[in-house]
């Protein structure tokens, strides 16, 4: 979602750009990767490093190893990462020790938590960069904080609501409420994959404790993760959310069937990053189930709550959002759907000067 717009605006330029798409293979499993890549029109990568799951350190490693063969094969100008997972700061450092320039996309975002890998990538890549391109205020705040120069940040407003904005109207024509059994504001969505929440047993019980009162009150529809598919029955709790009446289990969706999902639920409890952005464009309460959020303008701007995992804390705020106690919010500056726009022109003006 934060590689398409740029990718196609590139695209648009051939005079100036020739850009080479690379695949890590982080996420192999079809509805986490190619069903994405079909509804954004991607192309077929040109490098697919099919790094696959593993540890933080095998993940990285492989990525450090198979991206270096790729950037000596095709010598690039510029090394264009996006976002905080691991495959980000591997090529980052790769591209940083081959004296390749790096554009970070998604920059500055903290949480102040170093115990989430998030934020260790998040840190080494900014460090690295020579681009940093912001979404909002606060991250610009943080990389002058950390000491970066200002003419290596570039506020330009985030590039997910590029994909968003352009993915909205084939959202809309989604079926996935009539597949699921759900209608328009009368269930509340649901995504959970932190490890801080589904590999600590205490963690994830209280939290389907919360779920279990909620689903008595709203219907929950839960696109469940691999990963915490594999710690519910692990954990033998999985009998436990087969229980709930109130609760309809899915497979993970695709990017469109998520956007209608998320734009049509009357509240969405979630761990993820995204999820907190793409409810504050659709203007839906969202609940984040952390202690802490790299991404606050979602809260002092959007519909975004911290709640954190005990279950009364969860149970209490969906309430409150059931009985009408939300805030509209509103979109922060920049997020307007022509981020990579924003992008490409600060990179065409760049090499053009350089090269």
């Amino acid at each position: 979602m934060k590689v398409a717009p740029i990718l196609s605006q590139m695209k648009d330029l051939p005079d100036i750009f020739c850009p080479v798409l690379v695949h890590t293979g982080q996420h192999y499993d079809v509805q986490m990767s190619d069903v994405f890549f079909q509804e954004l029109g991607l192309p077929e990568p040109d490098h697919h490093l099919g790094v696959g799951s593993g540890s933080h350190a095998q993940q990285t490693a492989r990525v450090l190893m198979a991206f270096e063969e790729v950037l000596s094969k095709e010598e690039p100008q510029v090394v264009v990462v996006v976002g905080d997972v691991n495959p980000t700061v591997a090529c980052a450092m790769d591209a940083s020790k081959a004296n390749i320039p790096v554009a970070h996309v998604e920059a500055g975002l903290r949480s102040r938590d170093r115990r989430m890998p998030e934020e260790i990538n998040r840190i080494v890549t900014d460090a690295i960069s020579d681009f940093l391109f912001t979404p909002s205020a606060d991250a610009d705040g943080n990389l002058r904080g950390e000491g970066v120069s200002q003419n290596r940040i570039f506020r330009v407003g985030n590039v997910m609501i590029d994909s968003l904005r352009k993915m909205e109207p084939a959202a809309d024509r989604s079926d996935v409420l009539e597949r699921l059994g759900a209608r328009e504001k009368e269930y509340a969505l649901l995504t959970l994959h932190r490890p801080s929440n589904v590999d600590d047993r205490e963690v994830l019980a209280g939290i389907l404790d919360a779920l279990d009162a909620i689903q008595r009150e709203i219907q929950v529809i839960f696109t469940v993760h691999p990963r915490t598919r594999a710690r519910l029955e692990a954990f033998e709790l999985q009998s436990r959310v087969v229980a709930m009446g109130g609760l309809t289990m899915t497979e993970p969706v695709s990017y469109l069937d998520s956007l209608k999902l998320q734009k049509e639920a009357r509240l969405v409890l979630t761990d993820s990053g995204g999820l907190q952005e793409e409810t504050t464009a659709f203007g839906v309460p969202c609940l984040t189930l952390r202690e802490n959020t790299e991404r606050p303008v979602t809260i002092s701007e959007g519909t975004n709550t911290l709640v954190g995992v005990a279950p009364e804390a969860i149970v209490g705020a969906a309430r409150a959002v059931l009985e009408g106690s939300v805030s509209k919010g509103r979109i922060p500056e920049l997020w307007d759907g022509h981020t990579a726009e924003r992008i490409v022109d600060v990179l065409q003006r760049r090499l053009q000067r350089s090269g």
